[in-house]
């Protein structure tokens, strides 16, 4: 008894290897660019703004008091509170230059190229009108009886003098603030520097 098998044909091969790589791309659980992807992105980005020496704006996104949000509700409802918070940064960020990703936890990130301070906070504050449009429910929430985020921004034009990472500390340090402020709102970081550089001079390295 002969056995007969069924050999893929090269186009069928190469749909199955692209759907390996956006697998593993995605976020399984947001289904929204996973970080790395983010990684990838950020680093083309920002090799290309340097080249045309154009600005680079990065947006980092917490959720507040999601620890809370899911001691209350639960690990399961948790994960549907990040997948339609994720999907809202999407809906907003609209350009197809721009990206929309997990980074980690209940933390979010967005790449906005060529997109100066002003323009970031504009899209910063159509995130969060977008996350207050789903009203989520969070009764152990401190600053709203909903789901809210802190948003930091940090915009620079990419330079010799500094590296990718600078920015992406740029705009953690803003989210920080943001938290410090109250949370609930946005925070801009103006100054963008060399973390390395500042090591150096700090221990005269």
């Amino acid at each position: 008894m002969h056995k007969y098998f069924c050999v893929p044909t090269y186009q069928q091969l190469q749909f199955a290897n692209r759907q390996l790589q956006n697998l593993a791309m995605v976020d399984q659980v947001t289904q929204i660019s996973n970080r790395r992807c983010f990684d990838l992105k950020f680093d083309y980005a920002w090799r290309y703004l340097l080249r045309e020496q154009r600005c680079l704006s990065l947006l980092l996104c917490d959720i507040d008091y999601f620890k809370q949000y899911n001691d209350t509700y639960g690990h399961r409802t948790g994960d549907t509170c990040l997948a339609l918070v994720a999907q809202a940064l999407k809906r907003t960020v609209k350009r197809s230059t721009d990206l929309a990703a997990r980074y980690g936890g209940e933390e979010f990130v967005v790449i906005l190229p060529n997109t100066d301070s002003n323009k970031a906070v504009q899209v910063a504050q159509e995130i969060q009108e977008a996350v207050k449009q789903l009203s989520i429910p969070h009764k152990t929430s401190p600053v709203n009886q909903h789901v809210t985020l802190s948003i930091g921004i940090a915009t620079v034009t990419p330079s010799t003098d500094i590296v990718a990472s600078d920015l992406l500390e740029a705009a953690d340090q803003a989210l920080y603030k943001a938290k410090a402020e109250g949370r609930n709102c946005y925070s801009v970081n103006t100054e963008v520097y060399s973390v390395k550089k500042f090591i150096e001079i700090l221990f005269n390295f």
